[in-house]
């Protein structure tokens, strides 16, 4: 049907008072609000019970990336206060970034500690390419990483109106976080205590990728013709022992939009090395007309209108399921977006 294509069916009204400005306290009293789609039951849960609906011989695959301090404040040489958002090394001693305000090139931003930024081209979508410097030295992708952990803030996402604290250096970052390179929390994930990970562990056929995730996953889908969309690309590692685990499960369950995006990109890939890590830039979009085709099952929160991600989850249940559940998510009053609640779809 064309409708499942058009931008306006993937809107819906949010009450403000449902963005989560905080994460639950302990992690598994978060609603899980579970689906299963064979039966097309719904079943309002929570995240102290959530094993108990996986099955056995599932396949766990979880994102281990890890959130950068990927927020800098600066100033102008005039005194004026300005913002930065670190994305990623895009060439030798070079960084992609987005900056708040107007700024042309050769402009320098003098940051905390000593650092200078100085912008060295402007892209047509606005971002900006920089160099990072200490003592009129240029800084390389280690030192950079470095100066971002000295100087930097744990970037919450844009609806969450507060300033960072000190809780979301722990919060805002999964337990089992490891690979340094995600500018925003593969969301999912954060559900998970110290506790309930060995629980999975030991009770459950596990592996892990690696997805940095980047700030596009918050960008909204502008073309009112959804397959007109051109999605944002992160970097994706799959270790040869997790290729083997996808390869062997007859049942996969991912914890997070993120890790299912890995998986279904390799699972469109026509030919690959079967003896060496997958290294990809990941741009699969999907949606209806590209659905989702090797995942079973998936835990996510609760994503933006217009957003790539609710039209990921469209993919799975079908639309008018969708907007149904979300309907019912607010109904019943659960959190939305990165520190809320959490869905599980079997």
């Amino acid at each position: 049907m064309e409708n499942d294509f058009s931008i306006q069916n993937y809107d819906y009204p949010l009450p403000k008072q449902l963005i989560a400005s905080y994460p639950a306290s302990p992690k598994e009293s978060a609603k899980l609000l579970v689906y299963d789609r064979k039966k097309d039951k719904v079943i309002h849960s929570d995240f102290y019970h959530i094993f108990d609906f996986i099955p056995k011989d599932t396949l766990i695959v979880l994102n281990d990336t890890k959130v950068i301090k990927a927020r800098i404040y600066g100033h102008k040489q005039t005194g004026g206060h300005i913002e930065l958002l670190y994305h990623r090394e895009i060439g030798k001693d070079k960084y992609l970034v987005q900056i708040k305000g107007r700024v042309k090139k050769g402009f320098v931003i003098f940051l905390n500690k000593g650092y200078e930024c100085v912008v060295e081209d402007i892209l047509d979508d606005g971002y900006k390419i920089v160099d990072f410097l200490k003592d009129k030295k240029k800084l390389n992708l280690k030192n950079t990483l470095e100066m971002l952990d000295e100087i930097g803030h744990i970037p919450l996402p844009p609806y969450i109106k507060r300033p960072d604290e000190v809780l979301d250096l722990c919060e805002y970052q999964s337990v089992f976080a490891k690979h340094f390179g995600a500018i925003a929390a593969p969301t999912a994930s954060l559900h998970f205590s110290d506790s309930a990970l060995a629980y999975l562990k030991k009770e459950f056929s596990h592996c892990f990728l690696t997805l940095h995730v980047g700030a596009g996953t918050f960008n909204s889908v502008e073309t009112e013709d959804i397959r007109e969309h051109q999605i944002h690309t992160e970097r994706l590692v799959i270790p040869l022992e997790t290729l083997y685990k996808i390869h062997k499960a007859k049942t996969i369950l991912c914890v997070g939009t993120t890790a299912l995006r890995g998986i279904e990109y390799y699972a469109r890939l026509k030919d690959t090395d079967k003896e060496q890590d997958l290294c990809a830039e990941c741009d699969v979009f999907l949606h209806l007309g590209n659905p989702v085709m090797r995942v079973n099952h998936l835990l996510t929160n609760f994503h933006l209108p217009k957003s790539s991600l609710i039209m990921l989850v469209a993919s799975m249940v079908g639309l008018e399921k969708c907007k149904e559940l979300y309907r019912i998510a607010i109904k019943h009053q659960y959190r939305f977006y990165s520190y809320g609640d959490g869905m599980l779809i079997l």
